[in-house]
Formats: structure tokens, sequence, C-alpha cells
């Protein structure tokens, strides 16, 4: 049953995540995304069946409780930006920030679920599910959010750690992630 909770929020977020990266970087004056269609929230345009499906799908099976996934990385061409660094950190922040608005709106949700729950006198089970799915979205967006701060590429806070390296330790950081 905590399937039916965790996957749909979990993809939703990869999802928003990712779209968020590619509304950004088209504000920034990068097309790049917008053409291959994947400013969208229909999750076929970002997941990859591996990192969206399969492995979070196993680890859920596998004990210890480690849920983890990826979706695809949403193509970005920074030399398009209007401002080169200040635009490839805004589009890095982004999906980081809206992990962050995403576990804002799912403590809102509860907050509202809990209240409805104990004023309608029916519907206890369908309120008790909506209450645990958003408490899945406030985990997932906010471990979501701190992983993609980690400054290891090529996770979005290397991007951000990139722009503040002294140029001379820029390309030997770039080539150390791959």
């Amino acid at each position: 049953m905590a399937l039916l909770s965790i996957l749909p929020v979990l993809i939703f977020s990869i999802v928003v995540h990712e779209v968020a990266h590619a509304w950004v970087a088209l504000r920034e004056g990068d097309d790049t995304a917008q053409k291959l269609g994947r400013i969208t929230l229909n999750p076929v345009s970002h997941l990859d069946p591996m990192g969206s499906l399969i492995v979070p799908l196993i680890l859920y099976f596998i004990p210890g409780g480690v849920l983890f996934g990826w979706a695809k990385p949403v193509p970005v061409d920074p030399r398009k930006f209007r401002d080169f660094r200040g635009g490839d950190i805004r589009v890095s922040l982004a999906g980081i920030v809206s992990n962050l608005i995403l576990a804002v709106l799912f403590t809102l949700s509860v907050v509202v679920f809990i209240k409805l729950q104990g004023a309608l006198p029916t519907g206890e089970f369908i309120f008790a599910f909506l209450i645990r799915t958003a408490e899945f979205g406030i985990f997932i967006n906010l471990i979501l959010a701190v992983f993609n701060l980690v400054p290891i590429p090529p996770l979005d806070g290397s991007r951000v750690l990139y722009h503040f390296l002294p140029r001379a330790l820029r390309a030997s950081y770039q080539q150390a992630g791959g």
C-alpha cells in the first residue's frame, strides 16, 4: 500500500524538478529543452526507465528502506544564456527550489487533510491515505533538495560550486565528476 503513495509522489517530484530546470533555462535564453518537448509535466518526457521506475521499485523491496531515483537530465546549453554565470546558477538551483516548494505544499496538504479528517464523519481511510502520501511528499522532496545540493558532478550543487571556484580549478573539478 505504501508503494501506491511513494511511487507517484517520487515520479511527480522528479518531473517537477526537471521541468523547473527546463523552464528557468528558457527564461534565461536557452530553448533547447523547449524544442525537445521537455517543458511538460508529462512524465513520459522525463522518466528514465531504469532510474525512475526499476531502481526505485527494487530498492523499495530491499530491506533497509532506502529509496532513490532519477530522471533523464534536461538538456541545457549555458552558452545561450544571456548571463552565463548567473543563468547557469539559477538553472542549477531551479530544481532544488522546486523541491523545497513542493515540500511546503505537501506540508500544507497534511494540515488540510488532518483538519478535513476531523471535520468529516466519513472517509477516515481516504484521509489517512492522503496524509501518508503527503508525508511521503515532504520527505521525498526534502531528500531530493538536499541530495541535489551536494557539490559532486553531475548534481545541481556542483554547477553552483563550479562558478565560485578559482578559474584554475574549474576544469579539473569538472573532469573529476566525469
